[in-house]
C-alpha cells in the first residue's frame, strides 16, 4: 500500500513528466524557438539543372548563380543567372549578402569552384542548394541553351 505522500510524488512525478513531454513536442524549449528548416544540399547533373530551372521559370526564390570569373561569365552563361566570382577576395562576403532562404542553382565551369563555393553555402546555412556537377562543360554537352556575349 502506497502511503499518502508516495501518492502525491508519483502523481506530480507524472504530470511533471507530462509537462515536459508536451513542452519538449510542441518544439518550446526554454524560451527559444527550435524550429529549423533542414538544408536541402543536392549535387545534379546539367540535365537535372535544366529541368529544375524549366520548372522555376517564373520563381522569384530561385537564382541561378555561376562562381566563374566575370570573364567567363561574359562568354557565356545560362539566362538569368546571377554571377559571383569563386577567385575573387571578397567571394564569402558577396555570399553571405545573398537571400539565404532561396533556392540556389550553382555552377561553374567544370564543378570544381562550384563544389568548393558549395561546402563554403552549406557552413553559412543556406537552405536549398542544388549544384550542377558537370558545369558549364556538362551543359554546353548537353546542347543546352547559352546567352553568349555579341
Amino acid at each position: 500500500m502506497l502511503s499518502a505522500n508516495s501518492g502525491r510524488l508519483m502523481t506530480w512525478t507524472l504530470l511533471g513528466s507530462l509537462f515536459i513531454w508536451i513542452i519538449l513536442g510542441s518544439g518550446c524549449t526554454s524560451g527559444k524557438s527550435t524550429e529549423t528548416s533542414e538544408q536541402t544540399i543536392k549535387n545534379i547533373p546539367a540535365k537535372e539543372a535544366f529541368d529544375l530551372i524549366q520548372k522555376n521559370k517564373d520563381n522569384l526564390h530561385f537564382v541561378i548563380l555561376d562562381v566563374r570569373t566575370p570573364e567567363e561569365f561574359s562568354d557565356e552563361h545560362i539566362e538569368n543567372a546571377i554571377m559571383v566570382d569563386y577567385n575573387s577576395a571578397t567571394f564569402k562576403e558577396e555570399l553571405e549578402k545573398l537571400d539565404k532562404s532561396k533556392t540556389y542553382l550553382m555552377l561553374c565551369r567544370s564543378g570544381n569552384r562550384s563544389s568548393k563555393a558549395l561546402i563554403l553555402m552549406k557552413e553559412l546555412d543556406f537552405l536549398k542548394v542544388y549544384h550542377m556537377t558537370d558545369g558549364m562543360i556538362g551543359w554546353k554537352a548537353g546542347g543546352f541553351p547559352v546567352v553568349a556575349s555579341s
